[in-house]
């Protein structure tokens, strides 16, 4: 299997597509209609060599994914606040935008404080009650990496019990299926997506679980005596945990190499879920965001 390099998230009822220089955005409305919006794809960052540097472009790749993706999100709730936009006038509308941009600004920077705050720095002060029955610090920092995957799959298997991330994890899984069924050699129809796999080694639910294993070898390597320092390292070495694990991502994504499908498997596994089987409405909506940005018949015919 060869990769496509198209890559997607699933948002509100609906599927973004990314591929190179473009995005599309697909949304199922209420009545029934496909909404798409199609973008010429802008990087956050306004230099070209980090983007290309190994290990250095998957900080950088990670700041735009999170970026882009609330960008697309708020873009699919659109569609489901277009009664309350309707009754506003031109200066309102305008004012709501200038909100809703200053809202995604620092939702993203929240969330990042946030998950530093629940995978990285909680699970340190959890295993440090592990000190009183043993001074070993590789006991210690595996004990904490434990902690740190458990706290992980607790998370998503809560938020996957709401009704609407359930719904969101459904097109993750069509977004999953689309991509499987081109790089597989199929035709891009709802058929052949119904019958392809919902798992798929480039995702981002793998490279978060990379990011928690990654940091327990990491975490070796801290030997500050001051627990303030010891927090402050790791959340140093955030970044380039994040670079080394984009790197393994994207190595996985282009190889079949047994070692890497062997190492791929327990994010795969944690695909299960994140990813839902979706149904056909939800496959015809990826379908078209796959179609928007990519021609997969002329990359088939060129790469397969």
């Amino acid at each position: 299997m060869k990769s496509s390099n198209i890559g997607g998230q699933a948002v509100l009822e609906g599927i973004m597509m990314r591929n190179g220089g473009k995005y599309s955005v697909a949304v199922r409305k209420t009545d029934g209609e496909i909404a798409v919006d199609v973008q010429e794809y802008r990087s956050v960052i306004p230099w070209k060599l980090p983007l290309k540097i190994p290990f250095i472009r998957g900080i950088f790749n990670f700041v735009d994914s999170l970026v882009l993706g609330m960008k697309t999100l708020m873009y699919s709730a659109s569609f489901f606040e277009e009664e309350e936009e309707n009754n506003m006038t031109a200066e309102q509308a305008a004012k709501q935008q200038r909100q809703d941009r200053i809202f995604m600004n620092i939702t993203v920077v929240a969330s990042m404080f946030v998950a530093i705050a629940l995978f990285m720095v909680l699970p340190y002060f959890l295993s440090s009650f592990v000190e009183r029955y043993t001074s070993s610090r590789t006991a210690m920092t595996i004990f904490e990496g434990v902690i740190r995957v458990v706290i992980f799959l607790i998370y998503i298997f809560l938020i996957s019990k709401t009704k609407d991330i359930k719904r969101t994890f459904m097109y993750h899984g069509a977004e999953h299926k689309c991509i499987n069924c081109i790089e597989h050699g199929l035709e891009l129809n709802v058929e052949n997506v119904r019958k392809s796999s919902k798992q798929h080694k480039r995702c981002g639910t793998s490279f978060l679980f990379f990011v928690m294993v990654v940091s327990i070898i990491f975490c070796f390597f801290i030997t500050a005596e001051s627990q303030v320092a010891r927090v402050l390292i790791r959340i140093a070495l955030l970044p380039l945990i994040a670079g080394v694990s984009y790197e393994i991502i994207r190595l996985a994504g282009n190889s079949d190499n047994f070692l890497i499908n062997l190492l791929s498997q327990p994010g795969m596994w944690v695909q299960n879920m994140t990813t839902k089987e979706p149904d056909d409405e939800m496959i015809e909506v990826g379908i078209r965001a796959v179609e928007e940005v990519f021609d997969w018949r002329a990359w088939q015919k060129e790469n397969l």
